[in-house]
């Protein structure tokens, strides 16, 4: 039965031919025969035909339906897949009817199978096909939507199908095609093959290349893209994904135009023109060129300034491009003695700017105006010497009669940028001549029941010949206008005519031509009462046998006495001195100080807490992360917002649920301590959360946490005078609450907090309490048999539990020794019966490596036994001051002996007979991390290493100079021991 293709109405549209495919093969455009093999040669044919178009096109067509057992195979040509993973299949056919045809057999079919089989190479021929279901792959049974009959010839159309099937994923070069008829009637119209593919596009200023779908329908194809010319990358690398349809998607990342370069409308990065320019990447549109300036070229980032013309180090490539300012105008000079104000009128220029300020140069000239060098550093300028913003200025401390040179410079923020000089204006001055300065302080030398000899330091600055002397004096508990008056050629006097055991109230005054100088500070001295007299003489009796007796006069010692002198009246300046003065045992404030109330005194201890500390909203408070644990609970680290100030991280401690009232009392009872602290060194309470859930104490937030641990963590990191101040923040906040009659009771090095600048404050109120004033000696006597720290606890506190301001420097102590060994464990791995025994026995710790001798000096002081002869808070203060501004007092360090004449050793310098190998010296000295530095480098024993030099330490990379220094001064250890130890040599 022949079948013909007349013009069509399909049943599908055809898939459109567009960017998304790529056509592999088509049989509508073959002209010639298609070349197919088919078998039997009684089944499939090759025929001509049109298509609706009235083109010629190849068919194949098969209806040996009144035949049993059909078996028609039709095998394409060789198909290049061309690198597709997956490929389409478009099939155009007609089917007949089956129940149309007249007496046709039960074995009649309407569908047909569709295989491929896939291949490097042509293998198939018309003489070697295969004609079989294996190794074909099967890929449908395919099936008409709708079939023709026979009544479908009388001019109607035809029903033409269109099915698309795929299969994948493909591997090999290529593939063939085959079609099985078993029975049907039908013809096979046309065959495309293509796959799908995201077409090549430029997005984001990205382009995008060509990219096949997967090998799944479902797969997602990653491409990245390549930015358009003068663009660059954004965040991340730029994606697209290539779906199974072909079609671009879930875009990543983008491209934008360099600087220099805006975008068109279009994907285009076009070059800025001369006379603009675009200073950053991104999206924005080229700008003019500021005022004084220009961009000659095209693609310009920065316009360049014009001559004479500059941008400063903080100015934005959009703004104007200025210059230098003019001189200042118009100065004027009032001179007063030895000081001089100056005033001047801004300049008229300023360079377009508004950031002018002036500079003071100060010249000290010879009379003749030959030679003049740069003024003494003890000249003062008010406010400052340097970056005046206002245009005036009081400079003092200057010589008597001397000829002083002033040049005001006028700058801005490009003034460094001119090749000339800041802009500047010039005065000369003589100063007149000048009472002298102040004396700074008076020594008692001698003292009788009725007489003291003093002397006193010349003033800093006499201004002149001193000519004299002037001092006034009066009895301490009487009226200043009761002084009486005396002049001394020298500086030293004796005040005669005084009454026994009574303390006078002296000041001391210069004079020079040009008159007296201010009187000094009011300090206070005591003549001696009769029992001091008598016992002084019996002191003075064995001396005065022993002078006789050699035929020598005798001459009576002077004792000096320092007393207190303070007034229950207004506070004033002598009281200032008396605090100075004060024995440090007397337990009391100063006149005008704030005391310390214990909470645990209040009836109700919520009412301190209310007292004492603020309520914080909740609503305020925000917690971000875990920093710690403490005793009732976790500690936090978080952000305060108070209405009116701005946002700062605190640290919040709060109370674990499930607590007792005892324990919100006792949780709560820090709080009301540190409330009533206000301190640069003392930790700073910002409130309280009580009135919701969990309760808070929050606190400033210390970035660099405990101290014990930062300084382990930067071991050999911080110099000398980092360390020292250090411990003079410590010493300063202990001074503070020693004044207001407070204990801290645990003052150790994890108690002190350390913040991004190094400040140290004092923390941890737990053990602390309140000295009683009702005692002679205040303290406090623990009734509870509590945990006591004992290797930072004074003697008397472990034995009597009597803790005082004294035990607290006591603890000090052991914290300055901390510090400058960079976080060591006191006393080692000792046990702590052991600690009590050695101090017991006098024994204290050793000065820390490289530890100057003043400092270990100052611990030992600390660590005195009798807690009366300890300094005070304030006397530790000024030493540490006093090394601060004197840095030379610490270059000397003190000696450790090679061998430690008392049990207590150095235990920073290990015994080196005791170790096999140097991985465990380096262990013992706590340096094991350079161990592989050692052995890697040929020093694998002890031997060697005590050969080894400061260059073999560096060569190794041993770089930080704190570690070189520990490990040198071990070495340097370990040849003493050597050279001890013959048999260790050998």
């Amino acid at each position: 039965m022949a079948l013909f293709c007349s013009e069509t109405s399909e049943t599908q549209h055809l898939l459109p031919l567009s960017d998304h495919l790529e056509t592999i093969m088509d049989t509508r455009v073959a002209t010639a025969e298609l070349g197919w093999t088919a078998y039997p040669n009684s089944g499939w044919e090759e025929v001509s035909s049109y298509d609706e178009n009235l083109n010629t096109i190849r068919t194949y067509q098969v209806c040996n339906v009144f035949e049993p057992s059909q078996n028609n195979w039709l095998l394409t040509t060789f198909v290049d897949r061309r690198g597709a993973q997956r490929i389409y299949v478009e099939i155009r056919f007609t089917v007949r009817d089956c129940s149309s045809i007249p007496n046709v057999p039960g074995s009649c079919k309407e569908t047909f199978n569709f295989y491929y089989y896939e291949t490097d190479a042509v293998i198939a021929t018309k003489s070697t096909a295969f004609w079989m279901e294996a190794p074909y792959l099967k890929v449908d049974t395919i099936a008409a939507d709708e079939s023709f009959s026979q009544v479908d010839f009388d001019g109607r159309l035809m029903k033409v199908n269109t099915e698309v099937r795929s299969f994948g994923p493909l591997s090999k070069n290529g593939f063939y095609l085959a079609f099985q008829d078993y029975g049907a009637c039908m013809s096979l119209l046309s065959v495309r093959v293509f796959y799908k593919k995201c077409p090549s596009v430029v997005q984001n200023f990205a382009i995008f290349p060509e990219t096949m779908t997967g090998a799944e329908s479902t797969s997602l194809v990653i491409a990245r893209g390549i930015c358009i010319p003068n663009s660059e990358e954004v965040d991340v690398p730029i994606k697209l994904y290539c779906n199974g349809d072909g079609e671009w998607m879930v875009p990543i990342g983008s491209c934008t135009c360099k600087a220099g370069f805006e975008h068109d409308n279009g994907n285009v990065c076009r070059a800025c023109p001369p006379g603009t320019f675009k200073s950053t990447q991104g999206p924005g549109l080229c700008l003019q060129c500021p005022p004084n300036s220009r961009s000659t070229a095209e693609a310009a980032t920065v316009c360049v300034c014009r001559n004479g013309y500059y941008r400063g180090d903080a100015d934005q490539p959009d703004e104007p491009c200025t210059s230098v300012p003019s001189s200042p105008r118009n100065v004027i000079s009032i001179v007063n003695e030895t000081s001089v104000i100056l005033e001047w009128h801004p300049p008229r220029e300023t360079g377009g700017r508004g950031d002018v300020v002036y500079n003071i140069v100060c010249k000290k000239c010879r009379a003749d105006r030959r030679a003049c060098s740069h003024c003494d550093d003890n000249v003062d300028f008010v406010p400052r010497q340097l970056g005046l913003t206002e245009t005036r200025v009081f400079i003092s401390n200057l010589l008597a009669h001397t000829l002083y040179s002033f040049e005001i410079q006028a700058v801005n923020g490009v003034s460094n940028k001119s090749p000339y000089p800041a802009q500047h204006v010039s005065i000369d001055i003589t100063t007149n001549q000048a009472a002298p300065s102040i004396v700074p302080i008076m020594h008692q030398i001698s003292s009788t029941m009725n007489s003291f000899t003093l002397s006193w330091p010349q003033p800093e600055q006499p201004n002149g010949i001193i000519l004299d002397y002037e001092l006034r004096y009066y009895e301490k508990d009487h009226e200043e206008i009761n002084s009486t008056v005396l002049r001394s050629q020298t500086n030293t006097a004796r005040v005669e005519g005084l009454r026994p055991g009574t303390v006078y109230v002296v000041q001391v005054r210069a004079r020079t031509v040009a008159g007296f100088g201010k009187y000094s500070s009011k300090m206070c001295f005591q003549t001696l009462t009769d029992d001091d007299f008598k016992s002084e003489l019996r002191e003075q009796l064995p001396l005065i046998a022993g002078s006789a007796a050699a035929g020598v006069v005798f001459i009576v010692s002077l004792v000096a006495i320092s007393i207190i002198c303070s007034r229950k009246r207004a506070y004033s300046k002598e009281a200032v001195y008396s605090d100075k003065l004060q024995h440090y045992s007397t337990g009391r404030g100063s006149p005008g100080m704030k005391i310390y109330i214990d909470p645990f005194t209040y009836e109700d201890p919520n009412e301190a807490v209310r007292e004492f500390a603020k309520e914080i909203d909740v609503s305020t408070v925000k917690i971000e992360e875990v920093i710690g644990a403490g005793e009732f609970g976790e500690v936090y680290k978080g952000r305060l917002k108070l209405p009116g100030k701005r946002e700062l991280y605190v640290a919040i401690k709060t109370l674990k649920s499930g607590y007792v009232e005892k324990q919100r009392r006792d949780f709560l009872s820090e709080a009301s301590i540190m409330g009533q602290f206000d301190h640069p060194n003392i930790i700073r309470l910002e409130g309280v959360v009580t009135k919701s859930r969990p309760v808070m104490i929050v606190t400033e937030f210390m970035e660099n946490g405990a101290l014990d641990s930062f300084l382990r963590q930067n071991d050999g990191q911080f110099t000398v005078i980092q360390l020292v101040g250090m411990m003079r923040g410590i010493s300063a906040g202990m001074k503070y609450l020693s004044e207001m009659n407070y204990v801290h009771r645990d003052l150790a090095a994890r108690n002190i907090l350390v913040n991004s600048n190094l400040v140290c404050k004092v923390s941890d109120f737990g053990l602390s309490r309140y000295l009683q004033e009702d005692t002679s000696d205040p303290s406090y006597t623990s009734s509870l048999g509590g945990k006591i720290p004992v290797r930072w606890t004074a003697p008397e506190a472990i034995a009597y539990r009597k803790f005082t301001s004294a035990s607290d420097v006591w603890s000090y102590g052991i914290v300055m020794w901390e510090v400058m060994s960079f976080g060591e464990r006191p006393y080692w791995d000792m046990s702590n019966q052991d600690v009590i025994n050695a101090i017991e026995q006098d024994y204290r710790l050793p000065p820390p490596m490289d530890c100057p001798s003043t400092l270990h000096q100052l611990m030992l002081d600390c660590w005195q036994k009798d807690r009366n002869v300890r300094p005070r808070f304030a006397d530790i203060v000024s030493t540490l001051d006093k090394m601060i501004r004197n840095p030379t007092s610490l270059k000397a360090v003190a000696n450790i002996p090679s061998v430690p004449s008392q049990p207590l050793l150095d235990r920073s310098i290990p015994d080196f007979n005791t170790f096999s190998s140097v991985e465990d010296w380096l262990g013992a000295i706590k340096m094991s991390q350079y161990r592989d530095n050692f052995l890697n480098s040929g020093f694998t024993s002890l031997q060697l290493v005590a050969q080894m030099t400061s260059e073999d330490l560096l060569r190794i990379g041993v770089t930080l100079a704190g570690h070189q220094k520990k490990i040198l001064s071990n070495i340097q250890s370990m040849r003493v021991q050597m050279s001890q130890s013959p048999t260790t040599m050998a």
